[in-house]
């Protein structure tokens, strides 16, 4: 039985028919894991596994003004890609910081889809409806009525084409597209968070709910947990946010530079502040560490200079990685100590632990080209 104060998503019974742990994540009561961590994380690497990410919110931006709108509340510039496109980037505080990560499908100049974190909800909902005043558009909140599952691994392709008889292999690699499954409306990109190919599929309740089901009774798709979720984007260096990326973050700082078009016509909210990061340089940046122990860092723990006791930054996720049997870990640390094979120290307890700076990609991504 979910907590009160949580929120079932449409799966719940599935999950605990399964037998999944169920634990409480952004205002839900999601599972956790099923078989378990190791097996889970392996099947995505190396088969196909599925997710319930049905708390993950998505709204419509529709309208005259919903290119202006969506462009100017985000860091990327969808002005000129084309429709069928997805857009990975932020909305920014005045002062750089960010306030969630997001993607932005792009259906045309005057239809936007937006989804972003659960946690975020509450937040991104007032965000964007505050700043739209001066627009016209119309916001259509879809969190309470739209599921999602994430379709992952080498062979998601080919399971979501013969499970499920959706024709997937014309999308390429962040792109999407509008379909009709059994009656229903979907949508199916070719997106993940896993570092492998893959797919994710919104759509009404009883259409998620039948797809799940077909994809575990065919026995070729391993339900899966967040906990394999969250190792398998850790490996490839993919933010979450409240660790890699917060309020206090700048985008600059967390390496994701790239999504943040400084230059594009019109600006966007927080664009002065973090221009001014960029230009300057931060003073924080985001980095990779290998422990030379098997300890494990986790999320707070204080990094330190590699002979005194300086504190230096801290852990923003670490693990002992399961596809390279590693303990490593991202940091956001002071700028001086961020070049590579910089040696650092880990306080770990009461313990400190030798490492190195590394690339925050731990394991390289399998995505289709």
């Amino acid at each position: 039985m979910e907590s009160q104060d949580n929120k079932p998503t449409c799966l719940h019974s599935r999950h605990v028919a399964l037998g999944a742990l169920m634990s409480p994540f952004g205002g839900f009561d999601m599972p956790i894991q099923y078989a378990g961590i190791v097996e889970e994380h392996n099947a995505v690497r190396n088969a196909c596994g599925v997710f319930d990410v049905s708390h993950m919110g998505e709204m419509w931006i529709k309208g005259a003004d919903a290119l202006k709108f969506v462009n100017f509340l985000f860091t990327n510039d969808i002005t000129s890609g084309e429709t069928g496109k997805c857009f990975y980037g932020m909305m920014l505080n005045g002062r750089g910081g960010v306030v969630d990560d997001l993607l932005v499908y792009k259906h045309s100049d005057t239809e936007l889809f937006l989804v972003f974190n659960a946690a975020n909800i509450e937040k991104d909902r007032r965000w964007i409806s505050e700043h739209a005043v001066d627009y016209d558009v119309i916001i259509e909140d879809m969190c309470d009525s739209i599921g999602e599952l994430a379709i992952q691994g080498p062979l998601a392709e080919q399971v979501v084409e013969t499970v499920l008889s959706i024709p997937c292999r014309e999308l390429a690699f962040y792109t999407f597209k509008l379909a009709r499954w059994n009656d229903a409306d979907i949508i199916v990109s070719r997106t993940g968070y896993t570092g492998e190919d893959g797919f994710e599929i919104y759509a009404q309740h009883d259409a998620i709910c039948a797809m799940w089901d077909a994809l575990i009774e065919s026995g070729r798709c391993m339900p899966c947990g967040l906990g394999c979720r969250d190792t398998l984007r850790f490996e490839v260096g993919l933010p979450l946010y409240g660790d890699e990326l917060t309020d206090d973050i700048s985008p600059i700082e967390a390496g994701l530079g790239s999504f943040v078009k400084i230059d594009k016509e019109g600006g966007f909210i927080g664009r002065d502040a973090v221009a001014q990061v960029k230009s300057q340089g931060p003073a924080r940046r985001l980095v990779g560490i290998e422990l030379s122990d098997r300890a494990i860092p986790r999320h707070g723990y204080e990094v330190l200079d590699a002979t005194t006791d300086h504190v230096i930054g801290h852990v923003t996720t670490g693990y002992h990685a399961i596809s390279v049997d590693k303990s490593v870990a991202m940091a956001l640390i002071e700028s001086a100590y961020a070049g590579l094979d910089t040696p650092v120290r880990i306080r770990i307890r009461r313990k400190t632990f030798p490492g190195r700076v590394v690339k925050k990609r731990f394991y390289d991504k399998h995505y289709k080209k």
